[in-house]
């Protein structure tokens, strides 16, 4: 029999990528998201034209915040092996603005979800998508770990949601793995994240702003090695463990944003305009990845070079679109 996994968050650009390995595997997949399905442009899974494999997946429009139980009728339908979330409310200086809005959709409703998922029985693992924000601005490299110091309502929303999981874990066994992977990026990314803004700004000649001169040091890891490895940690994670997905090579934005340059062939001077920084922002978070090696067989097989060069060629086959959409971020409360 076929195996099945509910996907929320589907149109997300994690989500989407996800569904696409998941298809890939011959899972049967229900993708639920607040918003319509999104333009083909920025979904990986209709990139395909194996006919059979689309024929695997179905989209919903619920949102979390006020369809709680038309989505655990679906569940409750469906019957899945598996959940996995990737919805959120996700932008970290934003959360500053309507601090509520974030506590609503990644604490409340969240916490309401893992209530009513508790009493699936058929639910063979639980896969929620965390972020190394929990940690905060940290010093070396990060262990997995749940010793929490989160700086910005986001981040604080999220670790309350983690810690109210790990609670759920320990009493009443409800098998949920955890996953937080470092900045990602690759082709079909949210035009306002930095790899695609860049490279867009950079072909249309915009001026790109630089927050606090780009000193944040990151590790940018492409969207294809962090999907498989949370596909692999869905089928293989222990119940109750947190996986981290990194390069063990960092960058600072500034330097990243100078690579993008070289590889485009303009002038990063002409280009580019520091601005002050976000509040809150971290200064770092690097994160270890040997569990996820050793346990779950993982690799990260995606150079930095490599999936600079795949997300400018997907941003410049389709640059007539994508100048469709917006490039900013827009907040949906």
């Amino acid at each position: 029999m076929t195996k099945k996994i509910i996907v929320l968050g589907s149109n997300s650009f994690s989500g989407s990528h996800f569904v696409d390995i998941a298809l890939e595997q011959g899972y049967q997949i229900c993708g639920i998201s607040r918003s319509p399905e999104y333009p083909r442009v920025f979904l990986p899974y209709k990139w395909s034209k194996d006919k059979k494999k689309l024929s695997l997946f179905k989209f919903k429009q619920y949102d979390l915040n006020h369809n709680l139980d038309n989505i655990m009728e679906i569940v409750t339908d469906f019957q899945p092996d598996y959940v996995v979330n990737f919805s959120s409310q996700s932008m970290v200086a934003q959360s500053w603005e309507n601090p509520e809005h974030w506590f609503q959709t990644n604490t409340l409703s969240t916490v309401l979800l893992h209530n009513r998922l508790r009493h699936c029985k058929f639910l063979k693992k639980y896969v929620h998508v965390s972020t190394p924000e929990v940690y905060g601005s940290c010093d070396g490299v990060v262990i997995e770990n749940t010793n929490y110091q989160p700086s910005t309502p986001y981040a604080v929303s999220r670790a309350a949601a983690d810690m109210s999981l790990m609670t759920f874990f320990t009493t009443h066994g409800f098998p949920v793995v955890f996953t937080r992977a470092a900045n990602v990026y690759g082709p079909g990314q949210q035009l306002y994240r930095i790899i695609p803004r860049t490279i867009l700004f950079f072909l249309t000649g915009k001026t790109l702003e630089l927050h606090g001169g780009g000193s944040s040091i990151r590790s940018f890891i492409d969207i294809r090695d962090v999907m498989d490895g949370t596909l692999k940690t869905m089928e293989h994670g222990e119940p109750g463990h947190i996986f981290h997905f990194s390069t063990p090579k960092n960058i600072s934005i500034r330097t990243l944003v100078e690579k993008i340059a070289d590889l485009m062939g303009v002038s990063f001077d002409n280009h580019v305009k520091v601005v002050d920084d976000r509040p809150g922002k971290d200064a770092a978070y690097l994160l270890d990845s040997k569990k996820a090696r050793n346990n779950l067989g993982w690799q990260d097989t995606i150079d930095l070079d490599q999936g600079i060069k795949d997300t400018m060629a997907w941003v410049k086959q389709h640059l007539n679109e994508i100048l469709k959409h917006p490039i900013d971020y827009i907040h949906k409360p």
